[in-house]
């Protein structure tokens, strides 16, 4: 299979384009930070740019690699920030009642894979619109997380745990470390293997590859699976930071998972999609609202520049793609 995270049907011109849209971010990216830091005295610090900077954008961009993968064959998940919540609250909660960490971190994360499992079934099997499916997910998870908890936080989570996932190794924090290892792991999927260019050619045209006698409902539930095991990666690892569990976590993130993807160069389309940009978006992202947090803008402005950037990020798809 060819080695890229485009569509395999992407050559020549569409190709450079692409590259220049990877490269244009990066250069965005830099170009702010310089700015930024230039005209914000505070931005530049350590401690802003890696607990204000790089603690949100690992989160994001876990999230955000999920929602990647899914976009990539067409579909969405609006359901993370629930799974996430869901995934959370169960994790902590067994902790509390004494069950080792380790243990609870694996039932947390095979809630997030469960959670996701049903909304891949629920579009693969019954045919259901993802919009329309995952939006209703994202009611019932948050439901159960609440009636779960009786809408109260789980507080006193084990000290290990909080060292494990929240603490530092060589001065970075174990959650940025975590997004990076997560970014090789699932660039290197798409890149070079048979998984990640199916993947890819769903998005494309799903008719031609069930046609080529590919399973295609198989590898599009397996997105919505990764999509809701690494809601709950985030939500573990944020917990830890936290050092509790609150039933309300995850809202809202999936508007920023989205963000992060789109403007990384994944195409609402499908087809598409770049794991190192979801980073790269995060990134954006979170240094956007961070510079905009250290000026004191409120918060609603902020969403402003989120939605903004969505809709920007969607229009260069739209013209890069010539449709």
């Amino acid at each position: 299979m060819q080695k890229t995270e485009s569509s395999p049907n992407v050559t020549g011109r569409a190709a450079v384009i692409e590259r220049m849209r990877e490269a244009g971010i990066l250069v965005i990216l830099l170009l702010g930070a310089v700015v930024f830091s230039l005209t914000v005295p505070s931005f530049f610090s350590v401690d802003n740019a890696i607990t204000g900077i790089g603690l949100s954008a690992a989160i994001n961009t876990i999230v955000a690699i999920g929602l990647t993968y899914v976009i990539m064959t067409g579909g969405i998940d609006l359901s993370v920030g629930s799974t996430a919540a869901l995934s959370a609250v169960i994790g902590a909660d067994l902790m509390q009642r004494g069950l080792p960490a380790l243990l609870a971190v694996v039932v947390a994360l095979a809630v997030g894979a469960a959670a996701g499992l049903v909304n891949g079934l629920l579009i693969t099997r019954i045919q259901l619109a993802p919009f329309i499916v995952t939006l209703g997910t994202m009611t019932f998870y948050r439901g159960l997380a609440l009636s779960y908890t009786n809408g109260q936080p789980i507080l006193s989570l084990p000290d290990g745990f909080k060292n494990a996932l929240g603490g530092t190794v060589l001065g970075l924090p174990i959650p940025l470390l975590v997004a990076l290892l997560l970014v090789g792991v699932f660039t290197f999927i798409l890149r070079y293997t048979k998984t990640g260019q199916y993947i890819l050619a769903i998005g494309g045209n799903a008719e031609a590859v069930r046609l080529s006698g590919i399973n295609t409902d198989r590898f599009v539930t397996l997105t919505y699976v990764i999509s809701g095991m690494l809601a709950a990666v985030a939500a573990l690892v944020l917990i830890a930071q936290l050092g509790a569990a609150e039933p309300i976590l995850g809202n809202g993130w999936e508007l920023s998972a989205i963000a992060a993807s789109v403007v990384g160069g994944t195409s609402l389309a499908g087809g598409k999609g770049n794991v190192v940009g979801a980073l790269f978006g995060a990134l954006l992202l979170s240094m956007l609202q961070n510079v905009l947090t250290l000026l004191g803008v409120q918060a609603f402005y902020q969403l402003l520049a989120t939605g903004l950037i969505i809709i920007g990020a969607m229009v260069i798809d739209r013209y890069t793609r010539g449709k």
